[in-house]
């Protein structure tokens, strides 16, 4: 907690009288107009901290150290840059022939039918080298021989590794010699990085134990970001019988962390063709529908476990067919808390989540990556995939964030996804009557759910050199990182842009 400072002369986005801001014990003192005049060439804007609402914190982190294999375009193109990895990872000596080397975000779901995954060219360029590559929405995993003998998977011929399988395996990358303090190095990269864009606080879905491990986090200083850990099903019964429930504080943490929401995977992901949908995949044969990961009723069973003992739900539900499930169990059991993703959903369950008083945890930049995939997968849709504007006005709160290392830790990302509906100005706005007004989407991306700082509200804030409810372009807003001159979390500065 920060020394009391007085934040002099600054404006909130979308007006031009300034304000000043007193900061004391953590929190907004005061906000008063300011009796200095603006000088325009200096002026200063303020927006409430940024939160990222759907993060795998220690995958984000590893992305920061770890071959990242976002830009390439076939299976032929991924293995070359395998191969320049571990050549310049041996003649480092930065390589260890009985640990996994690990990649990340390959996308082959955008790659044509003839340069997809094989067993035989991971192989032939990973050698007797255990190398395990994780898809952009982790889903799935891409491994040699070597890494699937010491993973103990099965794998066929195109060396994939689907789903629950996968999920097991990859926990099983980050053990070995010096892995903590490497991961310790990535987590305080991560912190810094995410406050020099604005972010004060993530909700962290990692699949771990992460009550135990933000403890833990928060014991050896590591606290840049307020953090909600979330719990996993199967830990549930554990976190209910040590005395945890949603919002308990983190130990330790000087109320920076707090236990989370039970996050449930219901189903799969577009891009492995595994997100449970009421109409079959375009173009896939044989026919799939995609996957449950649980039974309905196993669905309905944790929720009403969690519910039950004061946990709040956060589940994970991408296809049409899996979301109406996920809200039939929600509204028996009466659960509350969110939907992650509700990538594509029928057309009369848009006013269900308002309705149960759930919110909508959305991705906007997952719709940027996966526009061409839609068109190619979900050709005859039963539902509206990404339909923010439509939930927005049936009155669901709208919560944002980017599912890192799905995409990267970054709001303005997923605000200017919401906003234009494009990345680039010369390609057409995807679903263009489904963005958002630039003041819901920056709502919905901090922790009071409005765009201006209010008297006892935290003392979370970022600070921006310009006032980005006027800009006018994708490519603006995405650079605004550049923009920000200082972003503090509970009354002292995690972030101060260099002079």
């Amino acid at each position: 907690m920060g020394e009391p400072c007085v934040i002099e002369n600054v404006c909130f986005v979308g007006s031009d009288k300034p304000v000043d801001i007193a900061v004391g014990h953590g929190r907004i003192a005061s906000v008063r107009p300011s009796e200095r005049p603006t000088d325009a060439a200096s002026k200063i804007w303020v927006i409430p901290g940024l939160w990222d609402c759907h993060t795998h914190f220690t995958q984000w982190s590893y992305t920061l150290g770890r071959l990242d294999l976002i830009d390439a375009r076939s299976a032929g193109e991924a293995l070359d840059m395998l191969r320049r990895h571990l050549e310049e990872r041996r003649e480092s000596g930065a390589i260890d022939p009985n640990q996994y080397v690990v990649g990340m975000r390959f996308r082959h779901s955008l790659w044509s039918d003839d340069a997809q995954p094989t067993l035989a060219a991971i192989d032939a360029a990973a050698g007797e080298q255990p190398v395990a590559l994780s898809s952009a929405d982790m889903h799935c995993g891409w491994v040699n021989s070597a890494a699937a003998r010491k993973l103990g998977v099965d794998v066929d011929e195109s060396g994939l590794v689907g789903e629950l399988e996968w999920f097991d395996a990859y926990c099983k990358l980050d053990k070995g010699p010096g892995a903590a303090n490497e991961l310790m190095h990535l987590l305080r990269n991560a912190e810094h990085d995410a406050a020099s864009k604005g972010v004060v606080g993530v909700r962290d879905y990692e699949m771990a134990e992460n009550i135990d491990t933000w403890i833990s986090r928060f014991s050896q200083g590591l606290d840049g970001l307020r953090v909600e850990a979330g719990i996993y099903p199967e830990r549930l019964r554990q976190a209910i019988d040590d005395g945890w429930h949603t919002g308990s504080e983190l130990p330790g943490s000087h109320g920076l962390g707090h236990v989370g929401a039970m996050k449930m995977i219901s189903d799969g992901s577009l891009n492995t063709r595994s997100a449970y949908c009421s109409t079959p995949y375009s173009g896939v044969s044989p026919e799939t529908f995609g996957t449950l990961s649980y039974s309905p009723e196993q669905i309905e069973s944790y929720m009403r476990l969690a519910t039950e003992h004061g946990f709040d739900i956060a589940c994970h539900a991408i296809g049409d067919e899996a979301n109406a499930i996920v809200l039939d169990c929600a509204e028996r059991t009466h659960a509350h808390g969110s939907i992650e993703h509700a990538q594509m959903l029928k057309e009369r369950d848009i006013p269900r989540l308002a309705r149960l008083g759930l919110a909508a945890s959305v991705q906007p930049q997952h719709a940027m990556d996966d526009r061409d995939v839609i068109a190619r997968f979900w050709g005859t849709p039963a539902g509206i995939p990404y339909a923010f504007n439509s939930l927005h006005k049936a009155g669901t709160k709208l919560l944002m964030g980017s599912d890192a290392p799905v995409a990267p830790l970054d709001p303005w990302l997923a605000i200017s996804a919401a906003v234009f509906g494009t990345e680039s100005s010369d390609r057409e706005p995807f679903q263009p009557e489904q963005c958002l007004d630039f003041e819901t989407a920056l709502a919905s991306s901090t922790a009071v759910g409005r765009v201006a700082l209010r008297d006892a509200d935290a003392a979370d804030l970022v600070l921006l050199d310009c006032d980005p409810s006027i800009i006018d372009s994708p490519e603006a807003m995405r650079a605004m990182p550049e923009h920000v001159l200082g972003t503090m979390l509970a009354g002292r500065w995690t972030y101060q842009q260099a002079e």
